[in-house]
């Protein structure tokens, strides 16, 4: 595993309420099917619904020992090595809650959790390329 984050993703109540208040910091993104996506450097920062975002993970969103409300993503370059990278963290030491499948979006992505409960999601997205350096760019989603 590369040792670099893709995308940092928060679950938030109200989609409309923060997006508003990343654009009034003078962010500039774009929301494609409830989704707010911002450029932040060399990766994304995605704004989410909560309760999705913990189910996607295969995570419980509720109670205090429950899910935190943020996603680290980690992007690769092929549908194996998310394979590689979730079965390297299962041997680490981390419990799987989404195996590697293929997505709605058209990519490959599976979720682990690190011993203390931080969920990442290891993922090959094609539409989103990622640099030599394994920088991501968001493209142009057709968003508003």
């Amino acid at each position: 595993m590369e040792q670099r984050i893709s995308l940092v993703t928060l679950g938030v109540a109200d989609l409309e309420r923060s997006r508003a208040f990343y654009e009034s910091l003078g962010w500039r993104g774009q929301v494609v099917e409830g989704t707010a996506f911002f450029q932040a450097g060399g990766l994304g920062l995605v704004l989410w619904g909560r309760e999705k975002l913990a189910a996607d993970c295969g995570l419980d969103s509720g109670g205090p020992d429950g899910f935190g409300g943020i996603v680290l993503a980690h992007n690769v370059r092929s549908r194996q090595e998310v394979d590689e990278v979730i079965a390297a963290a299962e041997r680490a030491g981390a419990t799987v809650t989404r195996p590697a499948a293929t997505t709605f979006y058209g990519g490959y992505a599976g979720v682990f959790v690190d011993p203390d409960g931080h969920p990442w999601e290891i993922a090959h997205n094609p539409g989103f390329p990622l640099a030599d350096d394994g920088s991501l760019t968001i493209p142009d989603l057709g968003g508003s």
